[in-house]
């Protein structure tokens, strides 16, 4: 595996990856990785002959007092992890390389990234297009894959990605939990000993409301329900049960469905869902 700092060096690589007609995987992540990670790169690897992992905490995803300086850098373990997993390489930019003209961006994901947690997170979602778009131009992959725990990012840079590289084939891995259920993620290493024992309660929630959207339970009333249930052990952002495919109102027409939420349990913000064909 070699890790690559500069453009030019990346592209040197694909380049001579291309024109022996091999095909290229590529895996956007901020680092802090996981078996969630993990998973994703196994899929690059099954899907294609070469495999690039960026590691790059974009700034333009955070929102005043969120986390950006506090989120975790474990560089050197990330590095060892992938070396272990073989890919073919690693490319850690600078700010300057992705943003050469600065974090000022005119990119509008429109009315699918200002729901949910484009509601909580203002830009939120602007800045994930902004980041994913520079680095697909960057990398020009055949495929790239993504995570489903963030499925409202996923369903954007699916949009984003069918407007301006069609090219590129979107692909996704579905969530890779704890053995207690808890979704995995780089943000649960600020769980406390004591909050890590009430978090796999989320899981808990979300197949139960399955359960009872299967056994007929109004949206409504089910909704309403397990905000109650949730708000003696978290502070509930949002629960919702969604058409998997538009992120609205469940209709006749709707085929998938999706159970989305976000919670803060202390200072932490939590993100989960269940994506399931509906009848």
């Amino acid at each position: 595996m070699k890790t690559h700092t500069t453009i030019q060096s990346l592209q040197s690589a694909i380049d001579s990856w291309r024109s022996q007609g091999q095909r290229i995987a590529f895996v956007p992540t901020m680092g802090g990785l996981h078996d969630g990670h993990l998973s994703l790169v196994a899929l690059a690897k099954q899907k294609a002959d070469k495999v690039i992992v960026s590691v790059f905490v974009n700034p333009t995803q955070f929102g005043e007092n969120e986390d950006f300086d506090q989120y975790p850098n474990t560089l050197e373990q990330d590095i060892a992890l992938l070396e272990q997993h073989q890919i073919d390489g690693l490319y850690t930019p600078s700010i300057e390389q992705i943003y050469p003209q600065g974090l000022d961006s005119d990119i509008k994901v429109g009315e699918v990234g200002d729901i949910l947690c484009g509601a909580s997170r203002p830009g939120h979602f602007d800045g994930v297009v902004q980041v994913v778009r520079r680095l697909f131009e960057i990398v020009k992959p055949n495929m790239a894959i993504f995570g489903q725990k963030d499925y409202q990012q996923l369903l954007v840079i699916a949009q984003m990605a069918a407007q301006y590289f069609p090219e590129i084939e979107v692909l996704s891995q579905p969530t890779i939990r704890e053995q207690d259920g808890l979704a995995m993620s780089t943000r649960n290493q600020y769980l406390s000993i004591d909050e890590k024992k009430i978090a796999p309660r989320l899981y808990q929630a979300l197949l139960q409301t399955k359960q009872d959207y299967l056994d007929n339970t109004p949206v409504e009333v089910l909704t309403n329900r397990v905000k109650n249930t949730l708000s003696k052990d978290f502070k509930v952002d949002y629960f919702e049960v969604l058409d998997a495919n538009t992120l609205k109102q469940i209709t006749d027409n709707t085929s998938k469905i999706a159970i989305l939420c976000a919670v803060f349990l202390g200072s932490t913000r939590l993100i989960d869902n269940i994506i399931f064909n509906k009848g």
